[in-house]
């Protein structure tokens, strides 16, 4: 019997598989990376909290929703001079957020987004948001 176990909480850490083969010893498999969509030098997604990129690279913002959460919505840049924003031409799969940013000039953005806990009609719902944050530096 072959157990898997896949880690969901990994602070800034990203995170790894992993597997309990027959023999009983667990192996480590490292989290491979999705290489940018075509026309985007650089992926950021919701394990990010600190990328430095060059002026002129492309930017795709990848998040997935947490079960029991909504999708990352309200996704926005603190400065547009730094972060302009661009078409992906992406159609997101349902529970994926994407934008694309352009590193417009030298500086520092920021780049949120925000997640409420879904609940059904009538029912009580936790006051609460997840946001998403990660600071991007134009050099």
């Amino acid at each position: 019997m072959v157990a898997i176990v896949t880690l969901s909480a990994c602070a800034n850490e990203h995170c790894s598989e992993t597997s309990a083969p027959l023999e009983g010893k667990p192996t480590l498999r490292p989290q491979v990376a999705a290489p940018p969509t075509a026309g985007f030098d650089v992926v950021i997604t919701d394990t990010d909290r600190a990328v430095t990129v060059k002026s002129g690279q492309r930017i795709e913002l990848v998040l997935h929703a947490k079960p029991g959460m909504s999708d990352w919505s309200g996704v926005n840049v603190d400065d547009y001079t730094v972060l302009r924003a661009v078409p992906t031409g992406i159609m997101a799969a349902r529970g994926v957020t994407i934008a694309g940013y352009e590193a417009a000039r030298p500086g520092t953005a920021t780049i949120r987004a925000t997640a409420t806990p879904l609940c059904s009609p009538g029912e009580a719902c936790p006051a609460f948001a997840m946001i998403f944050e990660v600071q991007v530096t134009v050099v």
